[in-house]
């Protein structure tokens, strides 16, 4: 099985993700960086409202992630994205490749078991969010445990992000090759 992805190229010219793709990579960006605000905050905070308060917007954008990832995916599928450019090693391809898909595995798998976590805690099988929403528990593990698992998967997610940017900084500042354009709004540094 081949991957076009890391099997095709787009030659020497700079193949831009459409603007609906753009659109869902920087909602995801203020998302993940507000989750991350607001995560590390409200564990800093003592018991009482404060905390509570931010937990719930916590939960909120946790669910606003998972539904606009799946969105993300949705539209992906849709909408594959451009092949890498020939400059690009096949190697960096494949590399590029597999980080977006463990990227996408991790800003699934954050949400869902931070659900889980406090699933156990749901009141009448329902997780409050803002607004008066409300999400269905899913009270399918030990909520502890999930608990572990989302605040590892945290600081793993974390990591790659920060991969992913230095990746992204690599192409546009120093190998300044038609891979880094791709992403609208920043602009091509191809030499």
């Amino acid at each position: 099985m081949t991957d076009y992805m890391v099997e095709k190229t787009t030659g020497e010219a700079t193949v831009r993700y459409s603007h609906g793709a753009a659109t869902f990579h920087w909602l995801t960006v203020a998302l993940v960086l507000a989750q991350i605000y607001v995560g590390f905050r409200f564990g800093d905070l003592p018991k009482g409202p404060a905390r509570m308060e931010l937990f719930t917007i916590h939960k909120t954008l946790g669910a606003a992630i998972l539904i606009v990832t799946l969105l993300r995916l949705g539209y992906r599928l849709i909408n594959p994205p451009p092949p890498y450019p020939a400059d690009m090693p096949r190697w960096d391809r494949a590399l590029a490749v597999w980080s977006h898909r463990v990227v996408y595995t991790a800003l699934i798998a954050l949400p869902l078991t931070g659900l889980i976590a406090v699933s156990a805690r749901a009141k009448d099988g329902w997780v409050d969010l803002l607004w008066g929403h409300r999400i269905p528990a899913l009270p399918i593990g030990d909520g502890e445990l999930f608990g572990e698992v989302h605040e590892i998967l945290v600081y793993t997610t974390i990591a790659l992000l920060v991969i992913h940017v230095a990746a992204a900084i690599y192409h546009h500042l120093i190998v300044r090759d038609a891979a880094s354009g791709r992403m609208p709004p920043l602009p091509s540094t191809r030499r």
